[in-house]
């Protein structure tokens, strides 16, 4: 049965409200879609911003001083940290973030930490569902942390309305390295920990990356020292300055509309997945398809083609 008093409070903006919620889409129990369901019609106010680069970058620090800042101005802020999941326990290894701690006083901001439980892309498979729970929450600004694994990190393009790339100096030929993954999904450079030798350098290479790009809008570069609080409020005004001309060219709704599809079409693949492991007769018949498949009596499309018919 669908708990209403417990959405009503969500949309009320009561955090206890909205931890609940958001360990039921992680725990992927049976009222969570009822309730995503529910609470949709409230989303699509929060710009949210994903936080992403390599391992090392300060992505935390950032993060932090960006949704203390944030909530100095009277915003309210959600953070998603994603975290790899222990291949033991299966609970987030980074989950405790020091640095965040002060942070979970703050009436403003409210911070969940989420395992990737495997999930490819280095991103939750409940964080479209964390989002959209922070959304109707009242959040002006949802941050995405990622974990920062390279190159599946693109997965990050499909969930943010705005992606904030970290990066350091003394990466050197790293950059070359990353340039043909990563680079390219970054709305906004942030150099961090430029009063370190070779932030120059960087951000000179950053820059002739970024001139070589065929962006119609060409993602902006900023220094930033995140532990000593400089170039904060600059990097927030580049943040509402790349929401305003998402509004105004109207890429934001084509984002937003991109995301949706991405969504739907992942939903279906997990109805699909779904189905052939907890249907016991579908598991069945992929059993005997297998073997037909391997002693060559059939062949594998063949093969997909008799299950999807099983499916659907």
């Amino acid at each position: 049965m669908l708990n209403l008093e417990l959405i009503n409070k969500l949309l009320q903006g009561d955090k206890r409200a909205c931890a609940r919620i958001i360990t039921k889409i992680e725990n992927n129990e049976d009222e969570a879609v009822d309730i995503l369901k529910e609470i949709y019609k409230h989303t699509g106010k929060a710009h949210v911003v994903g936080i992403t680069g390599p391992p090392g970058g300060g992505k935390s620090t950032l993060t932090y001083r960006l949704s203390k800042d944030l909530s100095n101005q009277g915003k309210k802020v959600g953070i998603i940290a994603i975290d790899p999941t222990s291949p033991f326990s299966g609970g987030s290894i980074l989950g405790d973030r020091i640095r965040m701690n002060e942070l979970s006083t703050d009436p403003n901001v409210f911070i969940r930490s989420m395992g990737t439980r495997g999930h490819l892309g280095g991103l939750s498979k409940a964080t479209h569902g964390g989002i959209k729970a922070f959304d109707a929450f009242g959040c002006d600004y949802i941050f995405v942390e990622t974990v920062g694994v390279g190159q599946s990190e693109v997965d990050i393009v499909r969930t943010a309305d705005t992606v904030v790339m970290v990066m350091v100096p003394g990466l050197g030929d790293d950059i070359q390295a990353i340039k043909a993954g990563i680079m390219e999904i970054a709305d906004i450079f942030a150099v961090n920990k430029s009063d370190l030798d070779g932030a120059e350098r960087t951000t000179a290479e950053i820059r002739m990356m970024v001139e070589m790009g065929n962006n119609e809008n060409k993602p902006s570069i900023l220094n930033v020292i995140a532990n000593k609080n400089k170039g904060i409020l600059e990097l927030i005004e580049e943040i509402n300055r790349h929401k305003e001309y998402l509004v105004l060219s109207g890429k934001l709704e084509e984002k937003r509309t991109e995301r949706i599809r991405s969504e739907i079409i992942t939903l279906i693949e997990d109805e699909i997945k779904s189905r052939i492991f907890n249907d016991k007769d579908i598991y069945k018949l992929l059993d005997n398809v297998l073997k037909n498949v391997y002693n060559k009596e059939i062949d594998p499309y063949s093969a997909k083609d008799k299950l999807f018919k099983a499916i659907v």
